[in-house]
């Protein structure tokens, strides 16, 4: 019978402490919040969900951040401000109501406090600007730290560690320090495994680099303010690293058996080490739980179609006529109905296609994917390889001829479509925005897509016609790229939602929730 590696037997065991950890604690009052009101709220937050459309595991720390940001913005001392976020973020239904320790509204505080220390001790900016994207940064990252204290990731922690212990000893990363290698494989798994973004992953750097980041001094404290710049500097080069691509590109292809089998572990803990022990059993488990998380993939690619369908039609209705159709009537006096309608239909459609065109793995890989789990679990004498190698340098002429060839492409992706809606008696200004939500749509159909493929193993084919669609296609999904960075701060919905309904909504809610306690203790004064 094979034995396990010592890194999986360590995987079981922290798995074990973490089912100690959750287990009810006697006495422990618990945050309630009133039912009804509940209800409201969490139907708003699905209602933002449609509008600013996000992954299903980004919601949560989203809204932390946004509801962060509205409490300071009214108290920027920060002070009391743990209680009603916590109390908003069950009401919202990003929290089960009776699960939270009261005792977590002080921790909560005394995170806060630190971070309003950071972002009014820190030192003047060499611009104005660096300290508005300072503020962003900061309060990111303590959206992080605010849902790890509600909502601790021990078993996704585990698993990015496993995996990160086995990645340092099968990568070779030439021209590169063992600490680089490290970090840039630390944030690989990261992005591979549950598909973190940039807030969670600076986090998890800033506590890698500061380990007493939960429980400062307040010298310490000072000293990090003091330094703040530079750490940030320090963190987003790492996430910048020239190969930083390429090192997820490597872990993004192996993590499927690491998920597999966190899940094959987290069924029963307590069995953990007799059901991996036996190679039999393990392939059983393996089916098993393989054919769940398919099922989740499915369920959540179904998801992902409607949510981010209504999204881009809602905003694309909002965008035509705030903008488009005044343009259209009063500037170039060529307003049609039909042309409206197809402006808002095909970006809607051409998601919808993007998404639900997504197929499913195929037998084959869940052979594949045993093998590998098997791999990963058993100790070996022989270890696989895998090599990081810097971008190839091509001469002058080349590289000339290429970013020509390049360009060339572009001009002819955009100069089709444009000639195209121009045909279609498409104003100036609408061609613009058209090309731009088409951008956007490529892109968010490319991310949903590579997210569908976290249970692929199998090495996709090369053909020449996927080859000759990516000449075309990959111009407008790179402009869409560049674009997205800044939809989710000029998302047109999500901006009216902040500034005019947000802030007035919960001012209701809290009201409704105080009447009706009032009403309750009204009630129980009645003999």
């Amino acid at each position: 019978m094979p034995e396990l590696s010592q890194s999986t037997q360590n995987l079981i065991k922290q798995h074990l402490d973490w089912c100690l950890a959750f287990q009810s604690k006697e006495g422990s009052g618990t945050i309630h919040v009133d039912e009804v009101t509940s209800k409201v709220a969490s139907f708003y937050e699905k209602m933002r969900g449609v509008i600013d459309w996000r992954e299903e595991h980004l919601l949560r720390k989203t809204a932390i951040e946004r509801i962060l940001k509205r409490r300071l913005f009214l108290k920027k001392n920060g002070q009391a401000i743990a209680e009603p976020l916590i109390y908003e973020l069950i009401r919202g239904g990003h929290f089960p109501n009776d699960t939270i320790a009261e005792a977590k509204i002080k921790e909560i505080q005394k995170l806060i406090d630190k971070y309003v220390f950071i972002i009014e001790k820190a030192p003047s900016p060499p611009r104005e600007r660096m300290k508005i994207q300072l503020y962003d940064w900061i309060l990111g990252i303590a959206a992080c730290e605010v849902e790890e204290i509600l909502s601790p990731s021990f078993k996704e922690t585990a698993l990015m560690d496993y995996m990160l212990e086995q990645m340092k000893e099968k990568v070779e990363a030439k021209n590169e320090s063992e600490d680089e290698k490290n970090t840039q494989l630390y944030i690989a798994t990261q992005k591979a495994l549950f598909k973190l973004d940039a807030p969670i992953i600076s986090y998890n750097l800033f506590k890698k680099w500061h380990p007493d980041w939960a429980n400062l001094s307040q010298e310490k404290l000072a000293e990090i303010t003091k330094n703040i710049y530079v750490i940030w500097e320090k963190i987003e080069k790492a996430l910048r690293h020239p190969l930083v691509e390429r090192f997820y590109n490597m872990a993004e292809k192996y993590d499927t058996p690491y998920l597999i089998l966190g899940d094959v572990i987290a069924q029963d803990p307590q069995k953990a080490k007799e059901n991996l022990a036996n190679p039999e059993t393990l392939e059983n488990k393996i089916k098993e739980v393989y054919g769940q998380r398919l099922r989740k993939v499915k369920a959540r690619m179904k998801r992902a179609a409607i949510y981010s369908t209504l999204s881009i039609f809602l905003t694309k209705i909002l965008v035509a006529f705030a903008i488009e159709v005044p343009f259209d009537k009063y500037v170039t006096q060529e307003f049609n109905y039909s042309t409206l309608g197809l402006n808002v239909l095909i970006p809607s459609f051409l998601m919808f296609f993007l998404v639900l065109s997504i197929r499913p793995p195929s037998k084959r890989n869940a052979q594949l994917v045993i093998m590998e789990v098997m791999k990963i679990v058993y100790q070996r004498e022989k270890k696989d390889v895998y090599i990081i190698k810097p971008k190839p340098r091509r001469g002058f002429l080349l590289n000339s001829i290429i970013i020509l060839l390049y360009l060339l492409s572009f001009v002819v992706s955009f100069g089709l479509i444009a000639w195209g809606l121009k045909e279609l008696n498409f104003s100036l200004l609408s061609i613009i925005i058209f090309l731009m939500f088409i951008s956007l749509i490529s892109f968010a159909g490319v991310k949903i897509r590579q997210r569908a493929k976290e249970l692929v193993v199998e090495q996709e084919k090369e053909t020449f016609l996927l080859t000759f669609l990516d000449l075309f296609s990959l111009p407008i999904i790179q402009v869409g790229r560049w674009l997205s960075n800044q939809w989710a701060k000029y998302n047109a919905l999500a901006v009216l939602f902040n500034s005019l309904l947000d802030m007035p909504f919960q001012v209701f809610v809290e009201f409704l929730e105080q009447w009706r306690l009032f009403l309750k203790e009204k009630r129980e004064e009645i003999h």
